[in-house]
C-alpha cells in the first residue's frame, strides 16, 4: 500500500520535511520499476501532474472558489482508476494518488499536494526517462 502524508502538522503549517525529497523519490523509484513497458510512461504521469497544476493555479486565482475546484480534484481519482483499467498506470500510482488526493481538502492541501507531484515527476524522469 502506498501512502503519503503531506503535511506533519496542518495546524501550524508544517509540511512533511522529507514530502518533496525522500518520499517523492522513493516513490519515483518504485512505480518507476513497476508495470512494463506500457504502463507508467512519463507521458501519462505527467497527463495528471498537468491537471494538478491547473487545478493549483486556479484555486490561486483572486476570488477562486475552492468549493468549486475541490470536486475536479477528487474526480481525479476516477480519471487514475480508468487509466488503471486500461493498464497505463499501475496500483502503486493509483494508490499514491488517492492517499494525496484523499487529504486535498482546501486551497493550502492542494497547493501542497501539486508540489509533491512536481518532486514526484522530476525523480521519476531521473529513474525512469523513458
Amino acid at each position: 500500500m502506498v501512502t503519503i502524508t503531506l503535511w506533519k502538522d496542518k495546524t501550524n503549517k508544517q509540511l512533511e520535511p522529507t514530502l518533496f525529497s525522500v518520499t517523492a523519490e522513493e516513490l519515483a523509484k518504485r512505480i518507476g520499476t513497476e508495470g512494463g513497458y506500457n504502463a507508467n510512461k512519463s507521458s501519462q504521469l505527467r497527463r495528471y501532474f498537468d491537471e494538478m497544476v491547473r487545478l493549483s493555479t486556479q484555486a490561486k486565482a483572486n476570488g477562486a472558489d475552492i468549493n468549486m475546484i475541490l470536486p475536479q480534484v477528487h474526480m481525479l481519482v476516477a480519471k487514475v482508476a480508468y487509466a488503471k483499467g486500461r493498464k497505463l498506470v499501475t496500483d502503486s500510482f493509483v494508490e499514491m494518488m488517492q492517499s494525496g488526493i484523499s487529504q486535498i481538502n482546501d486551497k493550502d492541501d492542494l497547493l501542497v499536494f501539486a508540489n509533491f507531484l512536481e518532486s514526484f515527476i522530476g525523480f521519476y524522469k531521473m529513474h525512469h526517462p523513458a
